[in-house]
């Protein structure tokens, strides 16, 4: 029997980056941050900061677009994989990271959204320049918060 589970809760280290591959596919790639605390032996408080690569396929790359943003509590689970690829300058390189399966928003909405108690509405995706190899997401697929399964 073989697991390649991933979870993590963390805050997202920017904003999703999300392109609509030749295929049609909808992908959005994001970092998550999660740390650990300890106390060493002189009793002093430490701290590690780890830091993950996540890339979200279709229907949930299109809601990580939609609600997610740099500083937003989330919990993610998926599986690790690791892509390798050969650079321009002929060097290999690979990145590991999850693919998301499952998310979850953790916070509330973000400061300067109307107020702790205020209705937070999602922000809106925009085209980015540098990413000329894909295509944006159609606007006209906007995402209804009575459509997102959690």
């Amino acid at each position: 029997m073989n697991l390649n589970r991933a979870q993590l809760i963390g805050n997202l280290t920017r904003d999703p980056e999300t392109r609509t591959t030749p295929n049609g596919q909808t992908v959005s790639s994001f970092g998550v941050a999660t740390s650990s605390q300890w106390k060493d032996a002189s009793g002093q408080k430490q701290e590690r900061v780890e830091f993950h690569n996540v890339v979200a396929w279709g229907k949930l790359a299109e809601i990580c677009q939609q609600y997610l943003g740099k500083g937003r509590k989330v919990f993610v689970e998926g599986r690790i994989q690791t892509r390798e690829w050969q650079g321009t300058d002929g060097v290999k390189k690979n990145r590991t990271e999850i693919v998301a399966e499952n998310m979850i928003m953790l916070d509330k909405a973000p400061a300067g959204q109307g107020g702790a108690n205020a209705a937070w509405t999602p922000k809106a995706a925009a085209p980015s320049a540098d990413m000329p190899a894909m295509a944006s997401a159609p606007a006209e697929e906007e995402i209804k918060v009575e459509d997102i399964p959690f």
